[in-house]
């Protein structure tokens, strides 16, 4: 006869298990001895170990009952389910390992992978990365809300970037990123997208220049607002581009150009013997 301590050696587990196993009713627990112990015989090492052999398969200890007292069949039954099971929950833990393997480049955790792509094919152009940042947080909202269209925006996307004119005005925007809004670099790029824009649009449609088509107005002034944060000139360049007939950013559309404000010109000094308050009037008194 055994102890608890000699039973758990010759099963390979704890006291502790053994214990528990008694306390979830898998193991009958033996009465005490008159010195006061509880002795095991060899049934209990037996069933203590085919226990501990179903827990170790990953079998629920719910189930392990059950498939103690089941006939070959019954059992040969619950261990094909609790296969099914396993094979289930370890392509789960695969997609976990996948997207926590993914956490390094951060990008990669909210996007897909061709949107991913997108932006490394934007650093490896030069673009300056809070461009390349402006682009992804640009991409993550849009495709959260309509995963579906993805692939249709990706593939327009990637066509534009493949045109060498296009991916130039990324780089000449890394380039205008330091700019004050008076800089003529600016207006230089305005007036080099405005004239791409229109060109595209006379070859192969406004809807094509439009991109992403479809997408609802509040989302493309959320997208527009993670642009000028993050790229300040942006916003002055927009200003430039409607002033050419071109309005917005995430969804772009031909508008009438708009009206240049004139510069604001220097008041003339008050000519000898005017009051400086009036425009020219009365002679101020003494």
């Amino acid at each position: 006869m055994l102890t608890i301590g000699e039973l758990a050696a010759y099963a390979g587990v704890t006291v502790r298990t053994v214990r528990h196993y008694h306390a979830r009713g898998l193991l009958p627990e033996p009465e005490r001895d008159h010195s006061g112990y509880r002795r095991y015989d060899g049934g209990a090492v037996v069933e203590l170990i085919r226990i501990r052999t179903l827990a170790e398969a990953g079998v629920p200890l719910a189930r392990v009952r059950e498939l103690l007292q089941a006939d070959d069949e019954k059992f040969a039954t619950a261990v094909a389910d609790i296969d099914r099971r396993l094979e289930a929950e370890i392509r789960q833990r695969q997609r976990h390992r996948e997207r926590i393997a993914r956490l390094a480049s951060g990008e990669s955790l909210a996007l897909p992978a061709e949107v991913v792509g997108i932006l490394d094919r934007l650093r490896a152009l030069g673009v300056d990365e809070r461009i390349v940042r402006a682009e992804r947080d640009g991409w993550i909202p849009l495709a959260a809300r309509s995963p579906e269209r993805v692939a249709e925006w990706v593939a327009r996307k990637q066509e534009r970037i493949a045109d060498p004119e296009f991916a130039d005005f990324y780089v000449a925007l890394s380039a205008a990123l330091e700019c004050g809004d008076d800089d003529p670099q600016l207006a230089e790029l305005a007036d080099r997208v405005a004239a791409y824009l229109t060109k595209l649009a006379d070859e192969r449609g406004e809807e094509y220049v439009g991109e992403p088509a479809g997408i609802e107005p509040v989302l493309a002034e959320l997208m527009d607002r993670l642009v000028f944060d993050t790229v300040p000139s942006a916003r002055r360049l927009i200003e430039l581009l409607k002033q050419r007939g071109w309005a917005g950013w995430t969804t772009l559309r031909r508008v009438d150009p708009a009206p240049v404000a004139p510069a604001p010109t220097a008041p003339r000094p008050p000519r000898p013997g005017t009051c400086p308050s009036s425009s020219g009037g009365p002679i101020c008194p003494p």
